[in-house]
């Protein structure tokens, strides 16, 4: 799991890159043909992970009920996220991540309830199997990211 975890943690710096490095505007485009952005697919990815790994192992999660809905599954953009949201995405990338470790190294995912994901239509049944899944979510929202990047500068 360690190396799961380290992947992961690799692959976030992908989005904190973004969030750094592209205004808000930018952030905030939703390019034609697109119907999402940039903040929105990162939000997604850190509000998802939440939910597969702690709310179906029946713990506290650590993003507030507005984030998850504003980013869960079958969301979309409702309006302009300011810097301060921002802020707050960009350090949940790696508070999250951090206590997932720990949390992860303490034994405190037990009890798993299964889930089968819309996106594949694999049933996940271990903490496990919901770890390698976020690390494919996570990847394909990279993808995403990186093809909104090409509609936002052009």
């Amino acid at each position: 799991m360690h190396f799961t975890l380290e992947v992961l943690s690799n692959t976030r710096r992908f989005f904190k890159k973004y969030l750094e490095n592209l205004s808000l505007e930018d952030l905030n485009k939703i390019p034609e043909g697109f119907n999402n952005n940039i903040i929105w697919n990162v939000g997604h990815i850190l509000v998802t992970q939440q939910l597969l790994v702690y709310k179906l192992s029946g713990l506290p999660m650590m993003v507030s009920d507005t984030l998850i809905a504003k980013y869960m599954k079958d969301t979309k953009p409702e309006g302009f996220i300011n810097q301060q949201e921002v802020d707050e995405i960009k350090e949940l990338l790696f508070s999250t991540i951090e206590k997932t470790k720990e949390d992860f190294n303490n034994g405190l995912f037990k009890n798993f309830k299964e889930y089968t994901v819309s996106t594949t239509g694999n049933t996940l049944t271990t903490i496990d199997e919901a770890f390698q899944f976020i690390l494919f979510h996570e990847g394909m929202h990279l993808g995403y990211v990186m093809a909104l990047l090409r509609g936002v500068k052009n």
